[in-house]
């Protein structure tokens, strides 16, 4: 039986943006150097777009002061809400409670450090206002990356649409317009382990896409070294496709075919030729790279295992310490949400 969370949601989108209401969602780990600027960038333009709108910032367990510099905006800027989470849970986890929390005909989720550039937020409503129920932006350049952290994400993009049935656009982030019923869509995927630029994919819908060059951080250093993203690939690839099972049965047919051959090779020499001298060395290696093989088709099974046991226990994904909020801005024709 279908989920009812799951069942298709009967929407209209607004005539026009004025009778629009669009949720900015900001996940916000260590930014306390860049929230002014954001905010300071991002309101004008949302004002512009003659739209109510809330700017929704989830603080993700921040150490510093990113939750005070929030509520100090806050103060001047009643539209502003601030969704703080128990402790840090990562970024995909607060993204989500972000987009569970939104309230908007279409939510846009942004990276506060200004990467995201706001300005083309417009572009993204007028594609929503033509039909598309989601708006993607994709970086058609990275100059703020090393060129080892461009050429890696190149690869994982390979590797992953490779191996899964989704097809995920490379180099697209979490920067894009979701339409309301994609995101009543997306609330009901109950999946522990999020990768939402996988999710975003699975779900379909009519999408468009909008090129943009990406610029570099305003202030501080990205929270996400590399180990931090390989992890994150390696939740990308084990979330979205089952081929590393089906490939290590392979390897292990392969190589269980070859050892048989061998054995064979083997009795027949011996049998023709006689016994010669035990090889040591070559008995030594094979049983390093058998072993190695079967740790590695292991550590690949307890990948998915872990996923399931995860699942399992059911604890929810996120937890919301406190909702802090001002209320929401006014279109010019005075609707109020």
């Amino acid at each position: 039986m279908l989920n009812s969370s799951l069942e298709p949601t009967i929407t209209a989108k607004p005539r026009s943006l004025t009778d629009a209401m669009i949720s900015i969602v900001a996940p916000v780990y260590n930014e306390s150097a860049n929230i002014d600027a954001f905010l300071a960038t991002l309101l004008p333009i949302l004002r512009g777009c003659g739209c109510a709108f809330e700017v929704l910032c989830v603080d993700d367990g921040s150490s510093d002061d990113s939750a005070q510099r929030i509520r100090t905006q806050m103060a001047a800027e009643p539209c502003i809400k601030l969704l703080s989470l128990t402790r840090n849970f990562g970024k995909e986890r607060a993204l989500a409670a972000g987009i569970d929390h939104a309230k908007g005909d279409a939510v846009i989720p942004i990276d506060a450090d200004l990467q995201d550039p706001p300005e083309l937020i417009p572009d993204m409503l007028d594609k929503w206002l033509e039909g598309y129920d989601m708006v993607v932006a994709i970086r058609s350049t990275r100059t703020g990356d090393s060129n080892l952290k461009r050429q890696s994400a190149r690869g994982f993009y390979k590797v992953m649409n490779r191996l899964s049935e989704v097809h995920v656009p490379p180099n697209a982030g979490d920067f894009r317009l979701i339409d309301r019923r994609v995101v009543d869509t997306l609330k009901g995927l109950p999946e522990r382990t999020r990768f939402h630029k996988g999710l975003y994919a699975w779900l379909g819908y009519d999408t468009c896409q909008l090129y943009f060059d990406r610029p570099d951080r305003h202030e501080g250093r990205s929270s996400w070294n590399y180990w931090r993203l390989w992890n994150y690939a390696l939740d990308g690839i084990f979330s979205f496709s089952t081929a590393p099972l089906r490939l290590w049965s392979y390897v292990g047919g392969t190589t269980a075919l070859l050892g048989f051959l061998y054995a064979i090779y083997t009795m027949l020499r011996t049998l023709i030729y006689g016994t010669d001298l035990p090889g040591y060395a070559s008995l030594l290696v094979l049983i390093l790279v058998l072993n190695g093989l079967c740790m590695i088709g292991v550590g690949i099974i307890g990948e998915y295992i872990g996923r399931i046991f995860a699942e399992v226990k059911q604890r929810p994904t996120y937890l919301v310490d406190h909702l802090e909020q001002g209320g929401t801005h006014q279109a010019e024709d005075g609707k109020t949400e």
